[in-house]
């Protein structure tokens, strides 16, 4: 299960949580720290590391 970033748009706390893709675009999610409706996704960096030199 893969898990997202969110930033909360009213006090600007970003946090994960971890959901099917499916819920992803239907996910209601409220701030854990001002209890706001107002967060929007927020892309995480992804780094991948593979076992082959270049």
């Amino acid at each position: 299960m893969p898990t997202y970033q969110y930033r909360c748009q009213d006090c600007g706390e970003t946090f994960e949580h971890a959901e099917h893709i499916a819920e992803h675009a239907t996910a209601q999610l409220k701030c854990p720290k001002c209890g706001s409706e107002k967060v929007a996704h927020a892309p995480a960096p992804f780094v991948a590391k593979t076992s082959k030199k270049s």
